[in-house]
């Protein structure tokens, strides 16, 4: 009995033992989990790029806001897939809580949110700024929070699109019948075949080769965009429309955004705003410098529009439908009313 008893006790205290060593195990867990916050982002661009530089100037800012331990974990070069897959995560609450977005790669969830980026909708840039400066897009922000749960916490952008084509577009008659991929928001397709073109959309990782191989002629985007991923290989001609001063919501999963602390949610947000504030200004700045550069590599060449004023008229019709067919023709009115 005494062997029986003396084992008994040495078991007993080799299980006092481990079950001490796993409550620690546990709790470390949980102060570590607590304490060190990671917050996940993706750019589909490389560390040059001025998304990416907006994304980590954001991270700075919550850090410097934000007396608790938080990391950041921005993936890159597409790494995590594409726009198209980033709207999907942030609405499901996986694999990333962050990144920098396209209004009309949301449009799927929240139908009125391309209107922030509706061709022709800015003057110019003082116009644009103003705008996101404001407090004018709530609405929109309030459909995307609601139907998408995802937060809005800032507005970068600031790139200037143009056409970029296999052959010049120099003029309506050369704009007729133009085969070109626009973004996937309906009112995009309506905008380009209102002023005359054959838009269709298409995948923006197809882009290039669909150019290539002759199933678009030409496409519209930003000079960053064109640089970084070199378009301008299959489509060196770039027509000076300036039919988009672009808008680049800095959006947050609001699936991860409620399960933060509220300190952090503050921090998050204040850093959102000037963040994007950094980086319209950096973008904008950018646009005409990345153009110099492929002008001056002999990348691309530049032509204007004979006749732009024209389009402004041709495409008020649909941007009025548009609106109309959202609820949006108040928020429409304001935005253009705005000095």
């Amino acid at each position: 009995m005494l062997i029986i008893f003396g084992r008994f006790n040495l078991y007993a205290q080799l299980f006092t033992i481990i079950k001490t060593a796993l409550v620690g195990v546990v709790l470390s867990t949980i102060v570590t989990s607590v304490s060190a916050q990671t917050l996940r982002g993706a750019s589909m661009f490389d560390d040059k790029h001025t998304f990416t530089k907006t994304m980590v100037k954001f991270a700075d800012l919550v850090n410097e806001y934000y007396d608790g331990d938080v990391k950041f974990d921005l993936r890159l070069n597409g790494e995590l897939g594409v726009e198209k897959d980033y709207v999907t995560f942030l609405n499901q609450g996986v694999a990333i809580d962050y990144t920098i977005l396209a209004p009309s790669n949301m449009a799927r969830f929240a139908p009125s949110i391309p209107l922030m980026d509706m061709p022709f909708l800015f003057r110019d840039l003082d116009h644009w700024n103003t705008v996101l400066s404001s407090d004018i897009l709530a609405p929109l922000e309030k459909e995307l929070s609601e139907k998408a749960d995802n937060v809005i916490v800032g507005y970068a952008g600031g790139g200037t699109r143009n056409l970029l084509s296999s052959k010049p577009i120099m003029n309506m008659k050369e704009l007729e019948g133009h085969k070109m991929r626009v973004m996937g928001a309906p009112i995009q397709a309506q905008i380009f075949d209102a002023i005359g073109a054959a838009p269709s959309a298409i995948a923006y990782n197809e882009v290039y080769n669909a150019i290539q191989t002759g199933v678009i002629n030409g496409f519209e985007n930003e000079a960053a965009s064109i640089q970084n991923l070199k378009f301008y290989e299959v489509a060196p001609n770039v027509t000076l429309t300036s039919h988009t001063i672009t808008v680049r919501p800095i959006v947050f999963s609001g699936k991860s955004f409620r399960k933060l602390p509220e300190k952090l949610q503050a921090a998050i947000k204040k850093a959102g705003k000037e963040a994007g504030a950094y980086g319209r200004e950096l973008e904008s700045r950018e646009d005409g410098i990345k153009l110099k550069e492929m002008v001056d590599a002999g990348q691309i060449k530049v032509s204007e529009f004979e006749g732009r004023e024209k389009l402004l008229d041709m495409v008020k019709p649909v941007q009025d439908k548009f609106a109309a067919g959202i609820n949006a023709t108040e928020l429409l009115g304001a935005i253009r009313a705005t000095k």
